[in-house]
């Protein structure tokens, strides 16, 4: 039962850190246009997936094929919300300059990413690994 609450724990974290992160985004944007829309719609369709990798998570006690899946949810995630960020940035006629110079280059997303990536590939070699990596890179 424990594993189960920590997936839950830890996948609420990981969607607690997406909303913020969203909200203080779109707070600093000026305007958007279809192609945020169909970006942004992309990003929710990846969160609505967690409830089904966490249930996985937790009923498979962290086995591998089960961790890889929600570290490349985390990716997929990852990834739609910088497709999305980048949209918003390269909106027509600078319309969001504000995010743009608040983003800056984004490390930290990309180090969260290249963390999933790799965690992907440790869920199948060494269990306190994938752990470390999907527990401490958040979004």
């Amino acid at each position: 039962m424990l594993p189960t609450f920590l997936a839950y724990v830890l996948s609420f974290i990981h969607l607690g850190i997406y909303w913020n992160n969203h909200h203080h985004m779109l707070q600093a944007t000026r305007a958007v246009n279809g192609k945020v829309l169909w970006a942004n719609l992309n990003l929710l369709f990846w969160l609505s997936l967690f409830p089904f990798a966490t249930a996985c998570v937790g009923e498979n006690h962290l086995s591998s094929i089960p961790m890889a899946i929600y570290g490349a949810l985390l990716l997929m995630a990852g990834i739609s919300y910088s497709i999305l960020q980048t949209k918003l940035i390269h909106y027509v006629n600078d319309e969001n300059a504000l995010l743009a110079s608040a983003v800056g280059g984004d490390i930290k997303g990309k180090i969260s990413m290249l963390c999933y990536a790799v965690g992907i590939t440790l869920a199948f070699s060494s269990a306190s690994g994938y752990r470390w990596a999907f527990t401490y890179s958040s979004p």
